[in-house]
């Protein structure tokens, strides 16, 4: 059950990187539905694709200390020595599950599930899901929040200024077609 902050979750750079579903999976933790965590190799890669989207460094430098700060708590340290005894399709996503186990997390939010067998996560007490899967959950079982966490961040859409349908498509328009359709039925 996703329920409170005791909910830990290990975002991967994939769901970090797409500024719309950061700017919610971020609200939702500000808001206390769940408590967000990632490591410095997720954030490496988020700094280096947000280079390649042409994103200054000194930007991508700017909005990583942003996030840390929102968080102080978030960063999870000492999973290195976990990585190379980790097996899992694709060598480079190790780190992400080495994080969740260092940290004890619940669940991993990424948008390459393919690459995070339930079976061998199972083994660690860990779950996948994606974006979009996790969004809903949260607005599921923590209506209320999720409208306000909601709603306050489309008041923060400042450049350019948004309406809460404007942000909903841009949430469509990233993938997040279920957090969008439930959202948008609460409204």
């Amino acid at each position: 059950m996703i329920h409170s902050v005791r909910f830990t979750v290990v975002l991967d750079t994939n769901v970090v990187y797409p500024v719309i579903i950061r700017d919610i999976l971020f609200w939702f933790a500000y808001y206390d539905l769940y408590t967000p965590k990632w490591s410095e190799h997720i954030f490496d890669e988020w700094k280096r694709v947000m280079i390649e989207k042409g994103v200054s460094e000194e930007d991508a430098t700017k909005r990583i200390s942003k996030a840390n700060s929102a968080f102080p708590d978030a960063l999870v340290k000492n999973y290195k020595g976990l990585i190379d005894h980790l097996i899992l399709p694709d060598k480079d996503d190790r780190h992400v599950l080495a994080a969740a186990i260092k940290t004890n997390a619940n669940l991993i939010v990424t948008n390459n599930i393919k690459d995070f067998p339930q079976d061998y996560l199972q083994s660690f007490s860990l779950n996948a899901k994606t974006a979009d899967d996790f969004l809903t959950d949260i607005i599921d079982i923590n209506q209320e929040q999720a409208v306000a966490a909601f709603k306050e961040m489309v008041l923060n859409k400042k450049n350019p200024k948004q309406d809460e349908f404007e942000v909903l498509n841009l949430l469509r328009n990233s993938g997040l077609n279920d957090t969008a359709n439930y959202l948008h039925a609460l409204l």
